[in-house]
């Protein structure tokens, strides 16, 4: 037996009302550059809109004119999706809060989840979505799922409730080490400031 070996998320596609709800949020509210459309191929009575959230991958929703926006929470039982994270530069987090109030959204405020900061808030269709800033860059040829794999190595090792900044350097460290060759024999830190 062998797996079906992802090499990554291809698109996600959520159920929406009307085109122009769904083209005024992805793009006008997120960023995301409105960037093909064609008929959903299944239902064609349904329109299927492609963004482009910035790294390549795809959002893609389902859209019906004769669907309107309905802000109730959507379904979190178990099956759903609780909600979807978009990765913002720390600048566009900084002023998250200042530009959703601006716009009347509701929203959680930042939250701290030790190694990125989140805020949440819905869509005008109930679906909760995230903003999230990580609080590290990994190491060059790393990814941030790397380090957050070691971080969590040393976090229960030393037996932390949950990942903080120190587990993040620490991990970004001993990457490093592991990556990178040095003529040095012995790699430990060192003091050169104390008297030799």
């Amino acid at each position: 037996m062998q797996k079906l070996q992802t090499q990554g998320v291809h698109h996600i596609t959520l159920v929406g009302a009307d085109r122009q709800t769904s083209i005024d949020f992805w793009e006008g509210v997120l960023g995301m550059p409105f960037v093909f459309e064609q008929p959903n191929l299944d239902v064609p009575e349904e329109s299927h809109l492609y963004f482009d959230p910035g790294d390549g991958r795809l959002i893609t929703v389902f859209t019906n004119e004769t669907r309107k926006p309905d802000p109730t929470q959507t379904p979190t039982e178990i099956g759903s999706v609780h909600h979807l994270a978009f990765w913002v530069s720390r600048a566009t987090f900084a002023q998250a809060v200042d530009r959703l109030d601006r716009r009347g959204i509701k929203h959680s405020g930042v939250k701290d989840r030790g190694f990125m900061d989140s805020i949440y808030f819905r869509d005008p269709l109930g679906f909760l979505v995230e903003l999230a800033a990580y609080r590290f860059f990994p190491p060059e040829g790393s990814s941030h799922g790397e380090v957050l794999l070691e971080a969590h190595k040393i976090r229960v090792a030393r037996g932390d409730y949950n990942i903080t900044e120190v587990h993040l350097a620490d991990a970004i460290e001993e990457i490093v080490r592991r990556k990178r060759g040095s003529l040095s024999d012995d790699r430990d830190p060192k003091d050169p400031y104390k008297a030799r």
